[in-house]
């Protein structure tokens, strides 16, 4: 297990993530706290994805608020907590939590762009803290292989330079997230 924290460059914030490599895929704990629309906020998030980085679980709490779970088939198809079919993010197969970088890692690692190749997808973006999930378009493009990635948000026309390390961690998430030094 390794851990990870970064700090929020949109204001106050800072996020822990424990980061588990198994052979039955890839596991995440996180706790944050941050402030959104002038309004703090705590956050406790779990994400299983399965070998090949596939969404299967995420659970969201919002500290006195509301919660959130899915459950993917890695096929794109989506279920709430209660086994509720999500048909609006039919095809999507990763998720993107507004609040943290890690989520930019499991696009990175699924797709295995080539440098130069960028490839727009569908994610189910949670929007924090009120938890709403919506469909919405992203691309990746590949600069430097498990170095550097491109991340355009086309929902919102918003673009940045991603470095990542060994695991595919985000380093440094220019205007929005820094990893902050081990230990800190």
């Amino acid at each position: 297990m390794r851990e990870v924290r970064w700090a929020s460059l949109e204001g106050e914030g800072i996020e822990h993530l424990a980061f588990d490599a198994r052979a039955d895929g890839f596991h995440v704990e996180s706790a944050l706290v941050g402030q959104r629309y002038g309004k703090s906020y705590g956050c406790y998030y779990s994400i299983r994805c399965d070998p090949q980085w596939r969404v299967t679980h995420a659970y969201l709490k919002v500290v006195g608020g509301g919660e959130l779970e899915l459950h993917g088939d890695g096929e794109g198809h989506w279920r709430d907590g209660h086994g509720m079919i999500l048909s609006a993010l039919e095809g999507c197969i990763d998720i993107d939590i507004a609040a943290t970088p890690y989520t930019n890692t499991l696009p990175i690692r699924r797709l295995k762009l080539a440098r130069g190749e960028r490839r727009p997808i569908a994610v189910a973006y949670i929007s924090t803290p009120d938890l709403q999930v919506t469909r919405v378009e992203q691309a990746y493009t590949c600069i430097e292989p498990d170095v550097e990635y491109r991340y355009e948000g086309i929902f919102r026309d918003f673009m940045a330079n991603l470095k990542i390390d060994a695991d595919g961690l985000v380093i440094d998430y220019p205007t929005l997230f820094t990893r902050l030094p081990a230990g800190a």
